[in-house]
């Protein structure tokens, strides 16, 4: 094979596997976690009104920004689950 197709089929299945990992989790195993989100990668609006929008967070670990995680990681992860 050729280092042109390895590459390729590399990259395929690097992405492949992306996906799949991606779909491991259906939305009744995760759960909203407080305080973890990174700026720019909050997963929806704030609870305080800062806010609106997913990305939109201008701080990492804000209290008042979520984000979905896998359940029961939260917490180790430092945040608090949102009720």
């Amino acid at each position: 094979m050729q280092t042109k197709q390895k590459m390729m089929l590399g990259a395929l299945t690097g992405l492949m596997m992306l996906g799949a990992s991606g779909s491991v989790f259906a939305d009744g195993d995760m759960e909203k976690c407080l305080g973890v989100a990174k700026a720019g990668q909050n997963d929806c609006a704030s609870i305080t009104g800062s806010h609106s929008c997913a990305g939109q967070a201008t701080m990492d670990n804000d209290a008042g920004d979520w984000k979905n995680v896998p359940m029961g990681t939260c917490v180790n992860m430092g945040g608090k689950v949102a009720e």
